[in-house]
């Protein structure tokens, strides 16, 4: 069942998303060669219990922590490890699902970490331009396929990317993950209609190499937790965001800075109608 929010509950999703924002703009400063992705978690969840609010993930199906940081060729799902050190060059990603008064937000972000290649830019830029133009793409009318053929267009078709199929976004509210699943793949005009009142995620991963993915299992044989690693080895990014669908356009629930949003989606909208998306 897919429920249309109310705007005090959007209010709600927003103020979570605040706090969860918060956590994204801290670690732009911790993020650094030599810190440990525990240290990730740390200051996630002190910041979010600091904030009046509470970590989702913490106790999910049995999981741990406030955080998912998954490192290079990882891709989702990771836990935090008090003996992975980041190194320069890396590029790590952090994922996490904030509850504030009963609403919840959910966002990733990627970092890079110290100076990275030229071709880890590349990729990052890729994956953050397709997650405003599955945004782009969230208007009342539209449906689930266009957001999804516009992501898989730009990522495999125009840039040779591997769009991870597996793993996908989904509906958001009272719970984590509620109907309906968004796909970041997908054909034009099929799927789900979207109405106002919707509240998802869009969160591509996107490989530099193939888009398959597979499961690998923590060092500690002592601790079942199994997360995803792409099946090449090859890097791997994903940005993600929380929004409501308006009859006025997307909201973005989880923005870090309203301008940058702007920006990107003025960008994404130009080039939905060059390419006729």
């Amino acid at each position: 069942m897919i429920t249309l929010k109310s705007a005090r509950e959007i209010e709600g999703m927003r103020e979570s998303g605040k706090v969860l924002a918060g956590v994204h703009l801290g670690l732009r400063d911790l993020i650094k060669p030599g810190i440990s992705s525990f240290e990730i978690e740390t200051f996630a969840n002190d910041y979010i219990l600091a904030h009046g609010a509470t970590p989702s993930e913490k106790g999910f199906e049995g999981y741990k922590y406030a955080t998912c940081v998954d490192v290079n060729e990882e891709v989702a799902h990771g836990t935090p490890r008090r003996d992975l050190i980041l190194k320069d060059g890396d590029i790590v990603k952090v994922d996490l699902t904030v509850n504030k008064n009963g609403y919840e937000s959910d966002s990733c972000w990627s970092y890079a970490v110290g100076e990275v290649s030229q071709e880890t830019k590349d990729l990052m830029d890729v994956t953050k331009k397709a997650l405003y133009l599955g945004i782009a793409q969230s208007e009342v009318g539209k449906r689930l396929g266009d957001i999804g053929f516009a992501i898989e267009d730009f990522t495999e078709n125009k840039h040779h990317y591997g769009d991870v199929r597996e793993l996908i976004g989904h509906g958001i509210q009272p719970t984590m993950h509620e109907q309906p699943d968004v796909l970041h793949y997908g054909d034009k005009g099929e799927g789900l209609r979207l109405k106002a009142g919707m509240t998802i995620t869009i969160e591509p991963m996107i490989n530099e190499g193939t888009w398959k993915i597979k499961d690998h299992q923590l060092a500690d044989k002592n601790d079942p937790w199994v997360y995803y690693v792409s099946a090449d080895g090859s890097w791997s990014s994903q940005y993600e965001h929380t929004l409501a669908i308006t009859d006025d356009g997307p909201e973005i629930l989880t923005s870090q800075d309203a301008k940058e949003d702007a920006e990107l989606l003025a960008w994404a909208r130009q080039y939905i109608k060059d390419n006729n998306y």
